[in-house]
């Protein structure tokens, strides 16, 4: 479950007034507007990267708004994947569960899990130059998952893909979130994406969350 409670948050001429929604636990959201209209920095506030100016931000019904983004169980893919350019693939996924001091037999086990699962256990010793974009993805989609977060968050995950990879990739997202019952809230301007993969819609204008649509 995520829910947000009058999120506030304001940088020169931009504001967040009052935001307010709540997206059920094991649910697919999409989260739809313009460019430009908060909707990453939503995630941003979510996850703990920025600090809301007033609110309440709950995950699993804990209050995480004053947590670090660390403590806070959530995975976390950006736009770009934000991959590190020196780490091999198996790094990359693990890299989360070795900032926790998992063990190494732990770490090995949940990579490997992972790598099969997503496709990229042909990769593991690769580091990202010459991944394609999907490839590139999947990693960072590993990485998030790797430290079982409970919540889910996908910024434009599918934005920079080729047309034909596009499909897979929304199939494989909505793989996950079923295997895992993890609740996701994922960014996009793509309806074709909000009608394959939401449970619920939701839309900012204005800087709020101005209405949710249930689908099925």
């Amino acid at each position: 479950m995520i829910k947000l409670e009058n999120v506030s948050w304001k940088v020169d001429q931009f504001a967040l007034a009052g935001v307010n929604c709540s997206i059920p636990e094991g649910k697919y959201a999409v989260l739809m507007g313009a460019t430009g209209c908060g909707k990453t920095t939503v995630l941003e506030i979510i996850c703990g990267l920025r600090q809301p100016d007033g609110g309440t931000v709950l995950v699993a019904d804990v209050d995480v708004t004053r947590m670090l983004p660390g403590e806070r169980q959530i995975g976390y893919v950006p736009q770009d994947g934000a991959l590190f350019p020196t780490m091999t693939v198996a790094e990359q996924i693990g890299f989360g569960l070795q900032v926790r001091r998992e063990g190494k037999e732990r770490i090995v086990e949940v990579v490997s899990r992972l790598a099969e699962d997503l496709g990229v256990a042909h990769l593991l010793e690769r580091t990202i130059h010459g991944l394609s974009g999907g490839e590139r993805q999947r990693v960072a989609l590993g990485r998030a998952l790797a430290i079982e977060p409970r919540v889910l968050l996908l910024d434009e995950p599918i934005s920079a893909l080729d047309e034909d990879m596009r499909d897979d990739m929304m199939a494989l997202l909505k793989r996950v979130q079923v295997k895992h019952a993890i609740t996701v809230l994922h960014v996009t301007h793509s309806s074709q994406e909000a009608e394959q993969l939401a449970d619920c819609v939701l839309r900012m204008e204005d800087g709020s969350i101005i209405n949710r649509e249930l689908q099925g």
